[in-house]
This record gives structure tokens, C-alpha cells and sequence, in this order.
């Protein structure tokens, strides 16, 4: 199945929503997995090619991808309801600063029932991603998930302001690996995202020839 990209009016693969040259639906792993995923992502992030947010989705089955910046309440609680909810995000102490206060301990009780849990996943920038959580306060109150001796990060196709910056797949990644207590499981979406990587910088390699 195909669509037509509204600007340029090229095919487009219905999966993965990018132009059927640049197709990526090859590198989808399937995984199963115990933690549900939510993936709130930044509106800038939809069409753009080097974005890892979508591949993760389509190999996640237990995953939901909503597009937005700003949720309404009564639009957001639904998408939290049932599950303990953990925030994939760095604890930010300057947040205190602005008027935003810590968020809770993750409870340990929680993460002896890994199906119990609910992954939440801001995709975009890092700028990006602090704005959807100010403006978004039910985000600010859940409990958040520090990532623990994370490989360096295989993303080559987007510039890191930080050594230990990940792409939204790999934190992700990393974070069910965590929570699930199961690495092996998750290595094929690695490798995955390898190939992914590849396709992109073979895009960029003749234009720099």
C-alpha cells in the first residue's frame, strides 16, 4: 500500500510514512516485550528522516505513538490510565528554579511486576522535549527512569551536544532492557537501528562526495 507525501507528491510507504526510496520498514525486529511504551512525540520530529521514534514504534508491538506538544489534560490522562507510569528523562535540578518541583521516587515495588509499567518516552530534541514537559504538568509528576552504564550511543546520523545522548530508539531500548532486567532480548532492535543508521548515511555520503 502506498500514499502520496502531501509537497512533492512522491509514493510513500503507508508503514513507515517516508518516501518508498528511503523506505525503512526492512529494518523493523519486532520485539516482544512485558513494559508498555507511550511515545509522545514532538510534532517537528513526524517528517523528520534522521528520527528514530517511528522504527521503534513499528517494532514494539505494545507501543503507542501520539503526535502533539501541548495535550489537553483530559486527552492525556486516558493515555497514562492503568499502569504505573515512569518518565524516560534525566533528573533536571534547575527545574526547581522555574517553579517545577522534583518529581517522585520511582517506587522499587514497581519494578517487580515489569507488566504493571508504562514506559513514557518524550521524542525530540532535548530543547524540544523540556518544553512538552513544561507544558505539560501530569508529565512533570511521574516518577522518572534513570538510565544506568548506557553503551555509547551507534546514532551518527545526528549531532550529540553530550557524550551520553542517545537517540529516542536507543534510550528506549535501553530502558526496557533496564526495567525488564532482559538486555539479550532487546539486542536485535540494536541491530536493527544499525542498519537504519547505515541507509542514512549512505544518503549523505554523495552529497559529500
Amino acid at each position: 500500500m502506498t500514499t502520496l507525501t502531501s509537497g512533492a507528491r512522491r509514493a510513500a510507504c503507508a508503514t513507515c510514512l517516508r518516501a518508498q526510496a528511503a523506505c525503512i520498514c526492512q529494518w523493523i525486529a519486532p520485539v516482544a516485550h512485558r513494559v508498555d511504551v507511550l511515545i509522545l512525540q514532538h510534532p517537528m520530529e513526524v517528517t523528520n528522516a534522521k528520527g528514530s521514534a517511528r522504527l521503534l514504534h513499528l517494532s514494539l508491538p505494545g507501543s503507542r505513538l501520539i503526535v502533539g506538544e501541548a495535550f489537553a489534560p483530559e486527552n492525556l490522562q486516558p493515555l497514562l490510565a492503568g499502569k504505573h507510569n515512569v518518565l524516560l528523562y534525566p533528573d533536571t535540578p534547575a527545574d526547581q528554579s522555574l517553579g517545577i518541583a522534583p518529581p517522585p521516587a520511582l517506587e522499587p515495588d514497581w519494578l517487580r511486576q515489569p507488566e504493571s509499567l508504562r514506559l513514557v518516552v518524550l521524542d525530540g530534541t532535548w530543547r524540544k522535549s523540556r518544553k512538552m514537559l513544561y507544558l505539560n504538568p501530569p508529565l512533570q509528576r511521574l516518577p522518572r527512569l534513570p538510565l544506568r552504564d548506557t553503551p555509547a550511543s551507534h546514532y551518527l546520523i545526528r549531532k550529540a551536544h553530550a557524550a551520553d545522548q542517545l537517540s529516542t530508539l536507543e534510550a528506549s531500548v535501553y530502558a526496557l532492557a533496564q526495567l525488564e532486567n532482559d538486555a539479550p532480548r532487546f539486542q536485535p532492535l540494536i541491530a536493527a537501528f544499525d542498519g537504519f543508521v547505515a541507509q542514512q548515511l549512505a544518503y549523505v555520503a554523495p552529497q559529500k562526495s
